[in-house]
């Protein structure tokens, strides 16, 4: 009678290993393709909101200088979160992003940046209201000063929010029950990035019991 032949694994201990990386990549190929429609809908949302971003010559083509009706030019524009503000002056200028204290009294003592390259864009990273006034306080006092009062980005599919002035409150029972759709989505991606990284560790491990047996 025959007798059965059976083969030991060990005889090729690269066959059990190999399996396992093929099982490991199965996997990770298909965790990822569960995340590719997450990570294309934030790329999309960032090049959205950089498209939208508009970049405002300060004075239009008479720049930042004494001679410029500063409060007429930036009275009809609407300034956002992420637009750009650029200013265009001679090299004996400067410009002075200052407080609101400051620019009442055309003060440059504490101002809070100091510009004098001649060309300066200064990125409106935070909504509200923004002060530049000039260097030279008799400019400033002659009108060569610019407030610029800045709202939140328009979101996707809605328009430009203002956010709320210091020391509003948010009235009791007002709080939104509509689920927050970045929260949900940083919380998915969260959850699956552990679940792939714990797969391959776990991989890994057995690789390793497998190749010390």
């Amino acid at each position: 009678m025959h007798t059965p032949t059976y083969i030991s694994s060990r005889s090729n201990p690269a066959a059990p290993i190999s399996f396992l990386l093929r099982v490991g990549w199965s996997i990770l190929e298909l965790e990822m393709a569960k995340l590719l429609p997450i990570c294309i809908v934030l790329i999309l949302g960032a090049v959205a909101s950089t498209c939208k971003a508009t970049t405002y010559t300060v004075g239009d083509s008479s720049g930042w200088d004494i001679s410029t009706d500063l409060n007429t030019w930036a009275k009809d524009k609407t300034f956002a979160v992420g637009d750009v503000l650029s200013f265009q002056y001679q090299s004996s200028e400067t410009v002075e992003e200052v407080s609101k204290e400051s620019y009442d009294n055309c003060s440059t003592t504490n101002a809070l940046q100091t510009y004098s390259n001649g060309n300066t864009s200064v990125p409106l990273t935070r909504s509200g209201a923004w002060y530049f006034i000039s260097g030279n306080r008799l400019y400033c006092l002659g009108g060569m000063k610019l407030q610029v009062d800045v709202v939140q980005a328009a979101s996707p599919g809605g328009a430009p929010q203002a956010a709320p002035g210091p020391g509003a409150l948010t009235k009791p029972g007002s709080k939104s029950n509509t689920p927050s759709t970045s929260s949900s989505s940083d919380g998915l991606v969260h959850g699956r990035s552990h679940k792939v990284v714990s797969g391959l560790i776990g991989l890994v491990a057995t690789v390793l019991w497998v190749a010390h047996v």
